[in-house]
C-alpha cells in the first residue's frame, strides 16, 4: 500500500488523483488532504477517504470546515503554513503529490523532500521559482521528483533508457489555447469568458488563463530546464493544436521520441503514482484514423509575449523567473476579477521583470524576498 499526502485535493489534479486512488483501493491510501479554501468539498473528500489529517489555508476556514463535519470524525484538522508541512511530512506517507496552484506549493514541497518524501509534482511553480533549490535538496535527499504535468511526464517517458548526454533538444507541445488564430489588433477585447473557454484541456481557472496567455508555457519551459538538466536555449516550443502528441524529445542523431495520449490528465497521474509499473486506468489510446491530421505550428512570441518573457526570465536566472511568476499570479487573480484586460497580463509581468533585480545565487530567503516584493510591484502597477 503506498500513502500519499495531496497537497492540492479540490483542484483538477487533486480530483483526477482521488479518482484513481477510488479504482485502486487496494494499492493507494490517503494520509492527509490538504486545500486552501474549498471547505465543502474537501469535507466531503475527508467522509470519504478518511485521511489521518486535513488542512487548509487558515483558522477561519478551519473552523468552517469542522462545522461540516460530524463530531466523530477523527480527522485532525489543521491550517496554515504549519499545518500544511505537517501534512508534507507525515511519517506514514511515502509520496506527496504536490498539486497546490502557484508558489505557495514551494515550501510544503520542500518540507516533504526533507523528510525524504517521493514527490509527483504537478505543482510547476515549485522549479519555477526556487529549483536551483530544490532539484540539489532532491538529489541531496536521494528523493524522485516524478512530473505529473502531461508535458513533462511525456519528457520523462521519452528519456527513460536513454542516455542524456545524447539529447539535443525537448520540445513541449502547447494546443495554442482558445486565441491560436486571433489577431493581435483583436486581442485587447478578449473577455474573461472567452479565456475561460480552453479548446482541449479542462483545468482550474488559474491555469486556463495561464494556457490562453501561453504562460504555461513559458513556466513549463522553466521547469523543464530544471527538472531534466537541460539548458532552456535547447527547449523548443510547438503549438499543437490536437493536443494529442503531449512533448518529444530529439536526439543527436535526428531520431525524435515522442509520447502520445489522449488529453487527460490522468494518464500522467497515474504513471506518477505508481511508476515504473503503468495502471490500466480504462483510457483508450487516440483514434488515429479519425484524427486525420496532426499539425505543429510555431509560436508568435508577438501575439503571446508571456511565452517570449518567460523564456527572457529562463536566460536571466536567480530570482528572475520567480519574479515573473509572482507578477503573473497577480496579474491574472486580477484578470479573473475583471480588473484588468487581457494585454495587461504581460504587460504587468514585463514592468515587474524590468524593475526587479536578479540575486543571481538565491537561497530560500532570497526566493521569498523576490517573490514579495513581484507582487507588491505588479500590484502597484495595477493600481497605481
Amino acid at each position: 500500500m503506498k500513502y500519499l499526502t495531496l497537497l492540492g485535493s479540490t483542484g483538477s489534479i487533486g480530483k483526477n488523483v482521488l479518482e484513481i486512488v477510488r479504482m485502486y483501493p487496494d494499492r493507494f491510501g490517503v494520509k492527509a488532504l490538504c486545500a486552501a479554501t474549498s471547505v465543502d468539498l474537501l469535507a466531503a473528500q475527508i467522509l470519504e477517504f478518511s485521511p489521518e489529517i486535513a488542512c487548509v489555508i487558515d483558522e477561519v476556514h478551519r473552523d468552517r470546515l469542522k462545522a461540516l463535519l460530524p463530531s466523530t470524525c477523527s480527522t485532525e484538522l489543521l491550517w496554515g503554513v504549519s499545518g500544511y508541512n505537517q501534512a508534507a511530512s507525515h511519517g506514514d506517507v511515502s509520496m506527496v503529490v504536490s498539486a497546490f496552484v502557484g508558489a505557495a506549493g514551494l515550501v510544503p514541497t520542500l518540507s516533504a523532500i526533507e523528510a525524504g518524501k517521493s514527490i509527483a509534482l504537478a505543482n510547476k511553480e515549485t522549479l519555477v521559482t526556487a529549483g536551483d533549490l530544490v532539484m540539489p535538496l532532491a538529489a541531496e535527499k536521494g528523493v524522485p521528483i516524478l512530473p505529473v504535468d502531461s508535458e513533462h511526464s511525456a519528457i520523462f517517458q521519452c528519456l527513460n533508457g536513454e542516455n542524456p548526454r545524447e539529447v539535443n533538444k525537448l520540445i513541449l507541445t502547447a494546443s495554442g489555447g482558445p486565441f491560436r488564430s486571433t489577431p493581435r489588433e483583436a486581442m485587447g477585447e478578449i473577455s474573461l469568458a472567452q479565456a475561460l473557454n480552453h479548446p482541449t484541456w479542462s483545468m482550474g481557472k488559474k491555469i486556463t488563463i495561464d494556457s490562453a496567455t501561453l504562460m504555461n508555457k513559458g513556466l513549463e519551459v522553466i521547469e523543464a530546464h530544471h527538472l531534466f538538466a537541460v539548458e532552456a536555449h535547447r527547449i523548443e516550443v510547438v503549438v499543437h493544436p490536437q493536443s494529442i502528441v503531449h512533448s518529444m524529445v530529439a536526439y543527436v542523431d535526428g531520431v525524435v521520441m515522442a509520447q502520445l495520449g489522449q488529453p487527460d490528465m490522468k494518464g500522467a497521474i497515474a504513471y506518477a503514482l505508481n511508476y515504473p509499473q503503468r495502471l490500466d486506468i480504462g483510457m483508450e489510446p487516440p483514434d488515429f484514423a479519425a484524427l486525420a491530421a496532426l499539425t505543429f505550428e510555431t509560436p508568435d512570441f508577438s501575439r503571446f509575449r508571456c511565452l517570449k518573457l518567460a523564456f527572457d526570465a529562463a536566460g536571466a536566472g536567480g530570482t528572475m523567473p520567480t519574479a515573473l511568476n509572482a507578477a503573473n499570479e497577480v496579474a491574472v487573480a486580477s484578470f479573473l476579477e475583471e480588473r484588468i484586460g487581457f494585454l495587461d497580463i504581460p504587460r504587468i509581468i514585463e514592468s515587474t521583470m524590468d524593475a526587479h533585480s536578479v540575486v543571481s545565487r538565491p537561497v530560500l530567503d532570497d526566493v521569498q524576498e523576490a517573490d514579495a516584493w513581484a507582487r507588491r510591484k505588479a500590484t502597484e502597477l495595477i493600481c497605481p
